[in-house]
Order: structure tokens, then C-alpha cells, then sequence
């Protein structure tokens, strides 16, 4: 008969003795982050700092998103208290953080009450999780980390509160704008592109992930210049660098993609553009609108091929 071994709960303080020296250098390393981001169900995390400074304060891990958008990472060995609970708030604020994440060993109810609080009563755009790391090992094998998510936004009531209350205030445009991406969504997915899209919005503009931090594919529409574009939309802390790498692969890039690109380093912004446009759009031409989702949809498949794998190595 096979012996099998006993899985056992090892102490976090045995991996870290220290939580700002020890505990968070950890997660902060790519692969963790990887890790928690993956069991949140959230896009690929990157760095930006650790130890980062608020007034006085010092939050534990300030990240990105996909979508260049904060996220916060607060950390504890131990059970939660409310000296955490504030310090998240005040972090949130300060940094106009989109995603809170609390990382302990352990959560008291009252703090799992107050996030879900926090959650029903809070727009879309921002969103707190609760995560409790475990350590387990099998005999006398290595530490190996658990991330248990307990507490997470409830995205579906969330969305539809803020498109109900979007609608009730939205100009006939911006009602347009989100029907047509809307549908542009609903067509990626039905005709099976392998693009991992944002969520549909009341604006010009539509995101679709490209897995790496610093960088977004977008998809325009812009009715004020009638016309269709797909770009790389470059937000990175060294935006202007990861540029120049990419451009000094232009021929290789435009080639993959079989036509010439519009390479705008934007020096007046922090941002740079990567991009490709189609004249003769007409927003209010919905009858127009399954055309206009084939050339969006084939030329973000086209950005996505050519970009994806080679955004890894930039």
C-alpha cells in the first residue's frame, strides 16, 4: 500500500519573522504576485513600490493593473485589527487606489463585514478583497503558501448599479458609446476571439488586456473625427523606454502585423501610443455596427498576436 503523508499547518511566522522585512520583500516578488492576482481572479499585477510613502504613513505594496490602475496590498502575520482597517482606507485614498487588497493569517468577522460593507455600498471602480495566507507542508518537504480569497466584490450587483445609474445620466452619445461597445463585447465573444476584454463603458474607447502591466490595447471610436483605431497604450513608470524597445523592433512589429503603424512617443505626456486607424466611422450608423465590430475585432486579434509575447520580453 502507498504511505501517504500528512499535510500540516506550518506557523507564517516560520517563513517570515518580520513582516515588513521579511513578509512583504516576498510577496511583492513577481511570482507571488502572479500568485495572488491569479486567486483574486484579477489581470497581472506589477510592481511599483514597496514600503511606499503616504504623509506619514507607509503602505506595505503599491501595484498596477492592466489598466494602469492603483492597486494596494496591505499586509499582516496575524489576526486583522482596526489599526489595518484604517490604514487601508486612508492608503485608498490616497494613492485614488481602484483595488484594496488585505492580506493576514486571519480575519475577524467585524472586518469581513466591514469590506462587504465597503463593497454593496461603493462604485465599480472600487473593489476590496480580503485574503488569508496559509502555510502547509507535506512531511518534511518545503513551506508551500496558500492565498484563500474570503471576501471579494460582487461584480455582477456592483456593475449593474453603476450602469442603471450610468444610464439614467448619460447623453444620448454616451448611451450610444455604451451600446455599441456592448455589443463589440458580445461579438468578441461569440465569434470566438481570443482577446481578454474589459468591461463595456460609456466612452470612446474600449480596453482589452494584453498581459503585462504598464500596457493596454484599446479600441477607439471616435465620433468627433469619424473614425476606427486599435493602439498600444503605453502608461508604464518608464513609458518612454519601454517605447524606444518597441520601437527599435518597428520593422519586425509591422511586419507580424502586414501594414504600417503610427508610432506616437507623445512628448508632452507620461503616456506613448502605439497605433493603426480606419477613416469613415459613423457611431449613429447602427446598421454599419457588425462591419465596424469585424475590422476592430480582426485588428485587435492581429495586435493582441504580435504584442502579447512580445510585451514579456520588452
Amino acid at each position: 500500500m502507498t504511505k501517504l503523508e500528512k499535510l500540516t499547518r506550518v506557523s507564517l511566522r516560520d517563513a517570515w519573522k518580520n513582516e515588513a522585512l521579511d513578509f512583504t520583500p516576498w510577496l511583492a516578488q513577481t511570482d507571488n504576485l502572479n500568485e495572488l492576482s491569479e486567486a483574486l481572479g484579477l489581470s497581472e499585477l506589477e510592481l511599483v513600490q514597496t514600503e511606499y510613502p503616504i504623509g506619514d504613513f507607509k503602505l506595505d505594496i503599491l501595484c498596477t493593473d492592466e489598466d494602469g490602475h492603483q492597486v494596494i496590498i496591505e499586509n499582516q502575520l496575524e489576526k486583522t485589527n482596526h489599526t489595518h482597517l484604517g490604514q487601508i482606507i486612508t492608503y485608498a485614498s490616497g494613492v485614488g487606489a481602484h483595488t484594496v487588497i488585505w492580506v493576514a493569517e486571519s480575519f475577524r468577522p467585524e472586518h469581513i463585514s466591514a469590506l462587504e460593507f465597503l463593497n454593496q455600498n461603493t462604485t465599480d471602480e472600487l473593489n476590496f478583497f480580503a485574503v488569508e495566507i496559509e502555510l502547509w507542508r507535506i512531511g518534511e518537504s518545503p513551506m508551500a503558501p496558500s492565498f484563500n480569497v474570503i471576501c471579494k466584490p460582487n461584480g455582477w450587483a456592483k456593475s449593474g448599479r453603476e450602469h442603471a445609474r450610468a444610464a439614467a445620466t448619460a447623453t444620448p452619445t454616451k448611451q450610444l458609446q455604451f451600446k455599441f461597445w456592448s455589443g463589440f463585447k458580445a461579438f468578441i465573444q461569440d465569434k470566438g476571439y481570443n482577446l481578454q476584454t474589459a468591461e463595456a463603458k460609456a466612452q470612446h474607447w474600449f480596453n482589452i488586456h494584453l498581459g503585462r502591466g504598464g500596457f493596454t490595447l484599446a479600441c477607439t471610436a471616435n465620433s468627433r473625427v469619424e473614425r476606427l483605431g486599435i493602439e498600444v497604450y503605453i502608461f508604464h513608470t518608464d513609458s518612454k523606454k519601454k517605447f524606444e524597445l518597441l520601437e527599435s523592433r518597428k520593422q519586425e512589429i509591422e511586419n507580424g502585423l502586414g501594414f504600417e503603424l503610427d508610432w506616437q512617443v507623445l512628448p508632452e505626456s507620461h503616456a506613448c501610443r502605439i497605433a493603426f486607424y480606419k477613416p469613415n466611422f459613423d457611431l449613429e450608423n447602427e446598421a454599419g455596427w457588425d462591419s465596424y465590430y469585424k475590422w476592430l475585432g480582426d485588428t485587435a486579434q492581429k495586435f493582441n498576436d504580435v504584442f502579447r509575447p512580445l510585451l514579456r520580453t520588452v
